[in-house]
């Protein structure tokens, strides 16, 4: 049985994985498994489906079963070796969102990665703590199991200055307050696909729209992230499902000394009650908005592709122009009505979209979705965040046996 290594993507209320077989000699990965466990404390279950795409197992849970993360990565666990044979993986790669200053790369863990790692909890409440559950509870049970923290900071690094820093005192920059940009590991896998499927850009000035929950936009040119719509935080850039997005400081002051909010209750709001969901009043889920009549869905959407076009203008600018558009995440890839209507803000920028090609239900994989006439290429690129955790995961398992 070939080695494997296991790829974590661990949520509040959701657990990801996929196993990928390393081939003998080449070290090339291939797909074995992918699935999740969802609705965790609320209506938990497993599905599993194979290389295939063949559904292996779907169970239902009862709460009591599976109340919390820890109980649900145990049952990932179990059902895992059990599939395998009792195998376990040679190592295990783990979505990290912050790797604050500290990490330019992604790294083996070990007790004072770990311990740095937990210090920057209250940068991503909603991600971290969820993050490193998992890296605790493996160590706990399988300590010599090779860990490794994959960031969404490290592909953003390298940033030049301009973009990198606020205008704050110099010592601040230093204790780490610096824009870092997130969702990384997407704007990776999709820099290294470009070559593949849209080679006559893929040295060009790109701007990736990551569009779902959470969202945010990259400038990258000649394979390098320039710029990006987040910062410090999760928090920055577009409007999100629950997230305000761009937000003046002042809101914060206002909430705090006149309105007697506490930091905590700032936190939750910002995190859980603003964005789209605060917008409408309705949903945080694209697809709630475009089938209500209500006015506020319109409101909200109308903003979201609002500011989804300002950052793309932004983001050219970076760049000092523009070849391409990549649509990706969950609205990137499956909204068609949300893609128009932000390539439609941008005409002024020369592009045209093929309606029929950017309509299309049964297209899979990459495809280009601009029109022969169109001045800059748009495509959609499904993202794989799990695949390039799992190729620098063997990266680092290899440099280890050398």
């Amino acid at each position: 049985m070939p080695d494997t290594i296991l790829v974590i993507n661990a949520g509040s209320s959701s657990i990801k994985f996929q196993l990928f077989e390393i081939a003998d000699g080449a070290g090339e990965l291939t797909l074995s498994l992918k699935g999740q466990i969802e609705g965790i404390g609320s209506h938990p279950s497993l599905i599993a489906r194979n290389k295939q795409g063949e559904i292996v197992t779907h169970r239902i849970f009862a709460v009591a079963d599976l109340p919390d993360a820890r109980a649900a990565l145990g049952q990932l666990a179990s059902w895992l070796r059990a599939w395998h044979d009792g195998a376990f993986p040679v190592a295990i790669g783990h979505r990290v969102v912050h790797g604050g200053p500290d990490y330019d790369t992604h790294v083996a863990v070990d007790d004072d990665v770990l311990a740095k790692l937990e210090v920057l909890v209250p940068l991503a409440p909603l991600h971290q703590p969820n993050n490193l559950l998992p890296i605790r509870a493996i160590r706990a049970t399988q300590p010599g199991v090779l860990q490794v923290a994959c960031f969404d900071t490290a592909f953003h690094r390298g940033h030049p200055d301009v973009a990198d820093r606020y205008a704050i005192p110099e010592q601040l920059y230093l204790e780490g307050i610096r824009r870092y940009g997130f969702h990384g590991l997407s704007y990776e896998y999709i820099t290294r696909s470009l070559p593949i499927v849209a080679s006559e850009v893929a040295g060009g000035r790109i701007v990736v729209a990551h569009l779902g929950s959470g969202a945010s936009m990259c400038a990258i040119r000649d394979g390098r992230s320039l710029d990006s719509t987040m910062g410090f935080t999760a928090l920055d850039g577009l409007p999100m499902g629950t997230r305000p997005g761009q937000l003046d400081a002042g809101v914060i002051l206002h909430l705090i000394t006149h309105k007697g909010m506490t930091a905590d209750a700032v936190q939750h709001l910002l995190y859980h009650d603003c964005g789209l969901k605060g917008l409408s009043g309705i949903s945080n889920d694209v697809r709630d908005l475009l089938a209500s009549d209500d006015p506020r869905a319109k409101l909200a959407l109308d903003y979201f592709v609002y500011r989804a076009g300002l950052a793309l203008g932004s983001l050219t600018a970076a760049i000092e122009g523009l070849d391409a558009i990549v649509f990706t995440a969950g609205i990137g890839e499956n909204s068609p009505v949300i893609r128009a209507r932000i390539c439609r803000q941008a005409r002024w920028l020369g592009i045209d979209l093929d309606k029929t090609a950017n309509a299309a239900t049964d297209a899979a994989g990459a495809r280009l979705i601009s029109s022969p006439a169109s001045r800059v290429r748009v495509y959609v690129i499904p993202t794989d965040e799990e695949r390039m955790i799992a190729h620098h995961t063997l990266e680092i398992f290899r440099r280890q046996r050398r």
